[in-house]
């Protein structure tokens, strides 16, 4: 019944935007219906149960159960949005014309600005700065480094932490664990997205172009596989969520033919097909070192490959905004941020989910000190990212995070005491050699176009 309403309200919603007789697809809508239909069969091979009991967890516990909740409460918010966008445009509202407060959000929601300027981060004018010394740009890389490690190193060992630890338990009580992912998403999202009005608020940003509902597309794919990583952590390990995160190169390459139409290098299939060889090695090996448990589950695993789904389908959508909009990597930041509060505090208020996420903030100070933590960790990081990219590329920031899945999975084999066979550390070397070698072939290919429209040029000028 919870997938018949689903697809009832994306049906609704779809024919409101006019979107069925022009024969095209809500971007979403065939990515979040392939991942239910997917999912929906698990319920009977693990048996979910009907009612609660003593030391039994309640049905709405399952997490097939909340995922469906959770995407009903989103659908409560995109049903009615998408409804009046189309009132808008249909009714002509934004061609009348207007100036008042009410006239300039809907503009900036439905239409944006008119004006398209060139963005700092994809190529604009930038104001002269004097030159660094290598002694400058070594202390400026190493303030990267630090921060990128050290916010996500933290953030992955918290997020372990978060999941699988039971709160308040001793001698006289058996503790409990925090089941609610979205809070967490939620938590995370807010302090990210006040951090980046807060830097909006006293820098100067590029004019602003685009539509803001165009940021709810990857900010629900955002949330969404956010809540997948959280959640996949009751099933799998966190060095096998970290090695399914490393293997989402695959999906992203696919999803990337599809929503932009993106042919891709040879080496990028050679590192793929390596890529998905290291990781089949060391997911093999943790299921042979945990035969008789539940570490690794069939339900782990699907929640990890709609994490990869969801994920693949937000850095595509992002790439498309950059390209279409120009805007400022912090304006990104904060319009998707803006939606992911939005999407998470309405169905959370639906479901309870902050009362249930502040009770057990008010029981246990130390969960509360722990998603403090979490979210400081998420926030900052995302500023490191952005930074890190703008001063030194995107091949510099990505052997950074290589480096730090590869970190993150020795941290928390050394703190939780994962067992890692010779065939998952080999594995784990094939992955991460394959993702080095990408970097590299990637540098040397951008180096040689860079030599050849050189020659073309000087070329030109001696012609």
């Amino acid at each position: 019944m919870l997938i018949c309403s689903i697809l009832e309200l994306s049906d609704m919603a779809a024919g409101q935007m006019g979107l069925k007789a022009s024969g095209r697809q809500h971007p979403l809508l065939p990515l979040v219906s392939l991942v239910l239909l997917i999912m929906f069969p698990v319920s009977a091979v693990h048996g979910l149960p009907i009612e609660g009991g003593a030391g039994e967890e309640s049905w709405t516990d399952f997490w097939l159960m909340r995922l469906l909740f959770n995407v009903l409460g989103y659908a409560s918010v995109v049903v009615p949005a998408s409804i009046v966008i189309y009132y808008v445009r249909k009714t002509g509202y934004l061609e009348k014309g207007g100036h008042g407060c009410l006239y300039s959000t809907v503009k900036a929601c439905v239409s944006g600005l008119d004006e398209v300027k060139q963005s700092l981060e994809v190529g604009g004018a930038k104001p002269l700065e004097p030159e660094k010394t290598t002694f400058q740009r070594g202390i400026r890389l190493a303030f990267c480094v630090v921060g990128l490690q050290a916010s996500y190193l933290t953030w992955g060992v918290l997020q372990e932490r978060i999941m699988a630890h039971e709160y308040g338990k001793d001698e006289n009580s058996p503790g409990e664990k925090f089941t609610n992912s979205q809070f967490l998403v939620f938590m995370n999202r807010i302090l990210a997205f006040m951090a980046a009005l807060l830097i909006m608020s006293s820098t100067k940003q590029p004019p602003h172009t685009a539509p803001l509902y165009r940021y709810s597309y990857c900010s629900l794919s955002n949330i969404m596989s956010s809540w997948c990583q959280y959640e996949a952590l009751k099933f799998v390990t966190f060095p096998t969520q970290v090695m399914a995160k490393a293997s989402k190169v695959i999906p992203v390459m696919l999803m990337g033919k599809c929503v932009s139409g993106k042919s891709h290098e040879y080496y990028e299939y050679v590192t793929a097909a390596m890529i998905s060889i290291g990781v089949s090695m060391f997911l093999l090996a943790q299921t042979d070192s945990n035969k008789g448990s539940t570490v690794t589950t069939v339900s782990g695993v699907l929640i990890l490959i709609g994490y990869m789904l969801f994920d693949s389908f937000t850095s595509n959508w992002q790439a498309e905004l950059y390209s279409q909009y120009k805007m400022s990597s912090i304006q990104m930041m904060f319009g998707v941020n803006l939606f992911s509060c939005i999407f998470t505090s309405w169905s959370l208020i639906e479901q309870g989910g902050f009362s249930e996420g502040l009770d057990f903030m008010s029981k246990y100070s130390l969960f509360m000190l722990h998603v403090s933590l979490l979210s400081l960790c998420s926030a900052t990081g995302q500023l490191f990212i952005f930074y890190t990219i703008s001063q030194f590329g995107a091949v510099i920031f990505t052997l950074i995070m290589t480096t730090r899945q590869a970190l993150a999975i020795l941290l928390s084999c050394v703190i939780y005491g994962h067992p890692v066979t010779a065939v998952g550390i080999i594995g784990v070397l094939v992955v991460f050699f394959a993702l080095f070698l990408k970097v590299y072939a990637r540098n040397k290919k951008s180096k040689a176009k860079a030599k050849q429209a050189s020659s073309d040029g000087g070329s030109t000028g001696k012609v």
